[in-house]
């Protein structure tokens, strides 16, 4: 951490005040009348196990060498485990070997500045039959506020007449990434996007809420028009539990799994997330949430 001229740290960075807010919410019991849960889940139009998804992961192979196949291996756990299964930047060869996995994939373009690239993307994902498209907005900027570059290649930033172009170009459900604001959710709802997901994405910015504390006002604002998804250091299904509990259709788990990945590929990465799946069922049951469609937000208590 870097020191002030005082000589005090730096306060925490947004993961790990992310993750303190995780900890934070504690759960009561609600036992008279329950029932033994059911975790299954439905998202356009089709029939999951689980709303424990993975992450738009990008470059698990260039980021991590052992695992030349691992773009590969996370989208076969997904499948294995009857999750959805998401991905990031990557070249069309990589996304259409993910969907030769069988997997159920929403692939989450970059905001490049190349507008060919992004169409020609958005085309691809409807060929190959991609659950979902959609764009990480977070990725418009660099840290020091000029466009970002990410992996040698120049993105944008993107309007909102932009994003409403993408959206109306493709008949795939269209998601925006990267949403940390009621404001720009209903943005978002505004120009016709069919999902949002709530994240700072590893912590972009410095100090940002953690996507728990504005889910809430973000569900109550556009809840009832598109799904609401949410990412950003979940890492268990107590974790998935919360965020659920506070309105969000399903979440996202990413860096994690890369462990995962590494150690046991496919197998170990599809028990790792139906054991999260296992956190999240039992919780529903000391709790009284029967389906995934009942939970309850007063449950949650914040010390």
């Amino acid at each position: 951490m870097a020191l002030y001229g005082n000589g005090i740290k730096e306060p925490s960075s947004s993961k790990e005040i992310t993750r303190a807010y995780f900890d934070s919410l504690l759960l009561e019991m609600r036992l008279m009348d329950a029932k033994v849960p059911v975790t299954d889940f439905e998202l356009y139009g089709r029939k999951f196990k689980t709303p424990i998804m993975t992450a738009a992961l990008s470059h698990i192979g260039t980021f991590n060498p052992d695992m030349p196949s691992g773009m590969v291996q996370y989208a076969q756990a997904a499948q294995m485990a009857g999750a959805v299964h998401w991905i990031g930047m990557g070249s069309d060869e990589e996304f259409e070997a993910v969907m030769a996995t069988g997997a159920d994939t929403i692939r989450i373009v970059k905001p490049y500045a190349e507008e060919e690239k992004i169409f020609s993307m958005i085309k691809c994902a409807e060929k190959n039959g991609a659950l979902a498209v959609g764009m990480d907005i977070d990725h418009m900027f660099g840290m020091e506020g000029d466009r970002d570059i990410c992996m040698g290649e120049t993105m944008e930033v993107k309007s909102s007449e932009d994003l409403k172009r993408y959206i109306e170009t493709t008949s795939l459900p269209f998601i925006i990434k990267g949403v940390l604001s009621v404001q720009d959710a209903i943005k978002c709802a505004q120009i016709g996007a069919k999902g949002i997901v709530v994240s700072h994405h590893g912590g972009r910015l410095s100090y940002a809420v953690p996507p728990l504390y504005v889910l809430p006002e973000i569900v109550k604002a556009v809840g009832d028009k598109m799904p609401v998804f949410v990412d950003c250091g979940i890492c268990s299904g107590m974790d998935a539990y919360k965020a659920l509990a506070l309105g969000a259709t399903a979440v996202s788990v990413g860096t994690h799994l890369i462990p995962y990945i590494r150690q046991g590929g496919q197998q170990a990465v599809a028990e790792r997330i139906e054991e999260m799946t296992a956190q999240l069922k039992g919780a529903m049951a000391y709790t009284g949430v029967a389906s995934v469609k009942e939970f309850d937000s007063t449950v949650l208590h914040r010390i």
